[in-house]
């Protein structure tokens, strides 16, 4: 299995190439959708979520209002950072499950904070997209229904584009239309598949 680390900042486009190349034959497995998993109802990690930030983070279901959390930690780092304390570990260990799992040849696992959470999985490739800051906030405001200043404090929570890409082998620039960045992520699926064939050619 070839593994690629997929990254960049919020509302850079990471869904859609994500998207398109599941549809190329890769697994995808999102670290967003691990966290809603690590989370649910009877979890350790919803019940460690409730006794540090109280019901009032709960919907009347006793599921997790996302939108509640979300506005009281980034407000406070502190705060996020308890959070992120509580639930890192159990995506990590969620990921593995998933990664072991796979059948594929190529495996693309979407983690918005690979930089923060340093993570350890051993990538093959790591690809970031980024977007210009003034795009990402209007797509935030527009899709997410978010305010200016919420869109900032989003970006401003997470690694810098500089930081990202230090860490990156390859780069996907969203200061474009759609259609083109899908295009420019299409180019780079077909360069992976090329680099896994010869990865397990070298591991036969």
């Amino acid at each position: 299995m070839f593994l690629v680390g997929l990254t960049g900042g919020i509302a850079a486009g990471k869904s859609s190439v994500a998207e398109l190349w599941k549809q190329l034959g890769a697994t995808v497995i999102d670290a967003d959708d691990l966290a809603r998993e690590a989370v649910e109802p009877g979890t350790k990690g919803l019940a460690s979520v409730s006794a540090i930030f109280g019901k009032t983070v709960l919907n009347e279901d006793g599921t997790l209002d996302r939108k509640k959390l979300a506005s009281v930690i980034f407000a406070d780092p502190e705060l996020r950072n308890s959070l992120e304390e509580i639930l890192h570990p159990d995506i990590r260990d969620l990921a593995k499950i998933k990664l072991d799992a796979v059948d594929t040849a190529i495996a693309v696992y979407v983690i918005p904070l690979l930089v923060e959470t340093k993570s350890q999985l051993p990538f093959d490739l790591v690809v970031t997209v980024e977007a210009p800051m003034d795009d990402q906030i209007e797509r935030m405001v527009e899709s997410r229904s978010m305010t200016r200043s919420e869109a900032i404090s989003r970006i401003s929570a997470q690694a810098t584009p500089a930081e990202r890409a230090n860490v990156a082998d390859r780069i996907l620039n969203s200061n474009q239309s759609l259609s083109l960045l899908l295009d420019d992520a299409r180019k780079l699926f077909y360069e992976i598949s090329e680099l896994a064939s010869k990865t397990n050619v070298q591991g036969q």
